[in-house]
């Protein structure tokens, strides 16, 4: 039994949020100490099959930390310490937001699956765009989840990214624009064709590169497919596949599944799969896959339907610090097994 093992019943046993309060506070208190290096040593996994090149960065290991985790940038070096390839920090939005009521965030223990309704909760463009012009960068590539704020008017929702781009465009190894989650009224509105021309326009003419495009798995084919359209049509870099989910699948047990907002976990593991199959299979840019990942089988199963890097969260929370060094070990494992030299031998092996 490890240690995390000992600790979660004590995590457990504390509302959903102050344990990752407390989480956070004690990764931060760590990034300024020498037991960086010991986590470094602990967690991280140096394979050169492991590397993989992506929308021009160089990833060191396709997993990585999912946008959520890290709202405010303050512990991309703790993460990048636990082993992980990638940090994405956000949402960031213009506006400093305190985001919805609580309790806003819910344990599916059941299920291995958390629901959460944040709305963007974070210290807005200015604080975090000069904490991360400050603050030292770990050597793994940082992106930048940006969301609108909830008070600009969706009309208005070019200018908003704009602005938040503009603060934290130095310290972004790339920029990811978040019009896909729930939880903020009226976003996923933006999914459309004109709204997303008009606000992936207005980044990319203001230099924002690479540029990637975070989508719903609630989306429709159709809509995906036209979505998929304007980041050929603009040359973007990327997409991201995908966020929280609205739906319920009847597999939950959990008591808490009638919570309102995103699911995220084990349940939807399945479904975001597709959806990375679903998007590598129309468009040749790089496709990061996000949902449900909590082991290197989950994983290798999303790189193969077509995700050249993976990103997690709420593994993290059921799983521990652990993770990211027991999914890299394992990946190597698969790769040996299926005869392939390097993961991204391995990205759309299935498609």
């Amino acid at each position: 039994m490890g240690a995390y093992d000992l600790l979660k019943p004590a995590l457990f046993g504390l509302p959903p949020e102050t344990a990752h309060g407390l989480t956070h506070r004690l990764l931060r208190a760590v990034q300024t100490t020498p037991m960086t290096d010991l986590l470094r040593d602990r967690f991280t996994v140096n394979d050169s099959r492991l590397h993989v090149e992506a929308f021009g960065n160089e990833f060191p290991n396709p997993v990585g930390v999912a946008a959520g985790f890290d709202k405010n940038a303050e512990v991309p070096r703790s993460l990048a310490a636990l082993g992980f390839g990638h940090v994405e920090v956000g949402g960031v939005t213009a506006e400093r937001q305190p985001g919805n009521p609580r309790p806003r965030l819910f344990r599916l223990r059941e299920d291995e699956a958390l629901i959460n309704r944040m709305g963007f909760n974070n210290e807005g463009a200015d604080t975090v765009g000069e904490r991360l012009d400050r603050e030292p960068l770990p050597e793994v590539p940082v992106g930048i989840n940006i969301g609108k704020s909830k008070s600009t008017a969706l009309a208005e929702a070019p200018d908003d990214y704009l602005y938040t781009y503009e603060r934290v465009a130095e310290a972004g190894d790339y920029f990811v624009v978040n019009v896909s989650s729930p939880n903020t009224p009226g976003l996923r509105e933006l999914q459309n064709r004109a709204a997303l021309e008009e606000i992936l326009g207005a980044l990319a003419d203001a230099g924002a590169d690479p540029l990637l495009v975070k989508l719903s798995p609630d989306l429709p084919e159709p809509a995906v497919e036209d979505a998929l359209g304007v980041v050929d049509d603009l040359g973007l870099d990327g997409i991201i596949a995908t966020n929280t989910t609205t739906s319920r699948p009847n597999s939950l047990k959990s008591s808490q599944q009638a919570e309102r907002g995103g699911l995220s976990g084990k349940p939807i593991e399945s479904i975001a799969t597709e959806r990375v199959r679903f998007v590598a299979e129309r468009t040749d840019v790089p496709v990061i896959g996000v949902g449900g990942i909590s082991n290197a089988k989950g994983a290798y199963e999303k790189i193969r339907a077509g995700a050249s890097v993976v990103q997690l969260y709420t593994g993290l929370v059921y799983e521990g610090p652990g993770l990211a060094r027991d999914i890299n070990e394992g990946i190597i494992d698969l790769l040996d097994r299926d005869g392939f030299d390097s993961v991204e031998d391995a990205v759309g092996a299935d498609l």
